[in-house]
């Protein structure tokens, strides 16, 4: 017997028949609902692989665009390390240039300062030449006075010391400095530096003041650079004040917390203030021509600033003082 869905729902179990028409129909809705599960199963399957279509495609897509880009990184990656390999050339580069440049502006305050070297030389060897002569006199006399000999080679033995040590200092200023960085003492600095211009000071009746601190701090840097340093501002002082009438270079260093200040000014008639932005450009000189290379102050700057410092005009001086600040050793990066 055939019974519908609807027969069932318009006149309702009880009026359908015997028993074994109500068996039909129990049997007919559990075939029912295994159709409606089959057809939830299909469905749900149908769905599904379509799910998994569109997920294998989103993810093929994704994929490709992922290639893409990985692709398209490693150009970009590849022309990143060019750069950067070129950027450090060019780097190295200007490290050789301002190297070299460095060392033709020391040879060049040495050709400076040999006037004056060749005085100090000549004082020892004019006493060494006294003391020789001498024990020369006392031998070709036959006066063996064994004590005043020892005395006078004793003597000139101590002056062939210091021209020794004149010289040795002029050869390892010339030098091209090394690039490590040691514990430098600064007025040990300021020492060896006044000494290379002394003599030019006394020719040119130029009074020097130093004022040293007690405590003699120590830096970490390069002594032949700092050196250097030293000696371009010494020899822009002493061309600042020669013709005046007061002629007085002052040289100072100053112990802080953290820093050290090094100051040398002149009694000279200063900077213009027009002219106080540019006197750190290369080859900007107030000189002129044939008298200066306009490279000194640049180079002081490019020192002082290699060495994590500062160096600028103090405008509140009369004349022209320059002021160096370094970090202290402990404080050195």
């Amino acid at each position: 017997m055939t019974v519908s869905n609807a027969a069932v729902a318009t006149r309702g179990e009880h009026n359908l028949g015997d028993e074994s028409s109500r068996e039909a129909v129990e049997e007919l809705r559990t075939l029912h609902k295994r159709v409606e599960e089959l057809e939830a199963h299909v469905l749900f399957g149908e769905q599904r692989r379509r799910a998994m279509l569109h997920i294998m495609m989103d993810l093929t897509e994704t994929n490709r665009r992922l290639s893409d880009q990985r692709r398209a990184m490693i150009h970009i990656m590849g022309d990143l390390r060019d750069t950067t390999e070129e950027i450090r050339r060019r780097e190295q580069e200007l490290r050789d240039k301002q190297e070299q440049l460095v060392q033709t502006a020391k040879l060049a305050t040495i050709g400076e300062l040999t006037t004056g070297v060749a005085h100090e030389l000549n004082d020892p060897l004019n006493n060494i030449g006294l003391y020789i002569g001498n024990v020369l006199d006392l031998m070709v006399l036959e006066t063996w006075d064994s004590e005043r000999i020892e005395r006078d080679l004793g003597r000139a033995k101590q002056q062939v010391a210091k021209a020794t040590e004149i010289i040795n200092h002029l050869r390892t200023f010339g030098r091209a400095a090394p690039r490590q960085r040691e514990p430098v003492e600064i007025n040990r600095i300021i020492d060896d530096s006044v000494s290379l211009f002394s003599e030019q000071f006394r020719l040119r009746e130029v009074e020097l003041v130093l004022e040293l601190a007690e405590q003699d701090p120590r830096v970490l840097g390069n002594p032949i650079q700092l050196e250097q340093v030293l000696l371009n501002l010494l020899n822009n002082a002493r061309d600042a004040v020669v013709g005046l009438d007061e002629k007085t270079i002052r040289v100072s260093s100053r112990l802080g917390q953290d820093q050290v200040q090094v100051l040398v000014e002149d009694s000279g008639p200063g900077v213009p203030k027009e002219l106080e932005e540019r006197i750190f450009d290369p080859f900007f000189t107030t000189k002129e021509a044939g008298q200066g290379t306009g490279l000194g102050l640049s180079i002081v700057y490019a020192i002082v600033k290699d060495h994590e410092g500062q160096i600028y005009l103090d405008r509140t001086a009369e004349g022209a003082r320059f002021v160096m600040e370094l970090p202290l050793e402990s404080k050195a990066v």
